[in-house]
């Protein structure tokens, strides 16, 4: 992926080097066991899902936002890791607000926290072992740059562009939140049935992953940035954290009832169909009779 040389985005926050802080926590009023935070996070690990949704932080109305004594986005980070997430996040702003601007829409980009173990957000309190996820709340995705090597070395998925659609998977929960998509979810907690929940979150997670795939067939139009093999980074990062991978790697069987994210064919197929199709329409999974 030839990503150095671009632009970089002005919309990234930088606590690296801040004190870590505690937020808001966990609390809520909610008792959550560890067996449950276990569940949750080995989720939320794979990538895809807001691991504060995946908790049932957001039900309710959601927890207060904390206050938090941001950096000043534009300050852009000078090492590799920092850079490249910079970059990737500048061509999401670029595909996005072009294709709104199509529509005469105008797009509201996200911004993306940089940060080291914990971080207070709009949704509690952030961990690095939740891996990257978006918070609604405060419109900002949020990345410990260690999970990177966890997608390498633990989850058998390297290269740049596998990287890559970690940011632009997070962004898709960003458009979901704009569209309104994210808001029905959150209505549908209660509502339905736990079994009922997860295939809801299925769909939600399976639309975010043909999202990247729409900003990828756009990205590469753009700029032709992509080398041989990029694609087949992000396919197998797909694969690597579909849920019956995820559920066999950590207790040796699958339970399909308890999925949230999708299969692990699930998850490549619909990257490859917004891939394919460059198109928002392509991606509506909660219409899909089949996933």
């Amino acid at each position: 992926m030839k990503w150095e040389g671009q632009r970089e985005s002005d919309n990234v926050e930088d606590r690296r080097d801040a004190a870590p802080r505690r937020g808001g926590g966990l609390g809520g009023g909610r008792g959550i066991g560890l067996g449950g935070i276990v569940v949750a996070l080995l989720a939320s690990w794979a990538f895809g899902i807001n691991p504060m949704t995946v908790l049932g932080l957001l039900d309710g109305g959601g927890l207060p936002a904390p206050q938090v004594e941001d950096s000043q986005p534009g300050a852009k980070p000078q090492d590799e890791g920092g850079r490249f997430v910079s970059t990737v996040l500048a061509d999401t702003e670029d595909v996005w607000s072009a294709y709104f601007a199509q529509r005469q829409q105008q797009y509201a980009a996200p911004t993306l926290v940089l940060f080291r173990g914990s971080t207070p957000t709009a949704c509690g309190q952030g961990e690095a072992a939740m891996g990257p996820f978006y918070c609604p709340g405060d419109r900002k995705v949020y990345i410990d740059l260690s999970f990177y090597q966890t997608l390498r070395d633990r989850l058998g998925a390297p290269g740049d562009f596998a990287q890559a659609y970690v940011i632009a998977h997070e962004v898709g929960h960003h458009l979901q939140n704009l569209l309104g998509i994210s808001e029905r979810m959150d209505r549908a907690r209660g509502k339905v049935s736990e079994r009922e929940y997860n295939a809801l979150s299925v769909r939600l997670e399976l639309q975010a992953d043909c999202l990247s795939g729409v900003w990828a067939h756009h990205s590469q139009r753009g700029k032709g940035w992509l080398e041989a093999g990029d694609i087949e980074e992000a396919l197998n990062a797909a694969s690597k954290i579909g849920d019956d991978a995820l559920q066999q790697q950590s207790q040796g069987r699958v339970v399909p009832d308890s999925f949230t994210h999708g299969s692990s064919a699930q998850r490549m197929r619909w990257f490859k169909r917004g891939l394919e199709a460059g198109d928002l329409g392509a991606c509506d999974t909660f219409k899909a009779a089949q996933l």
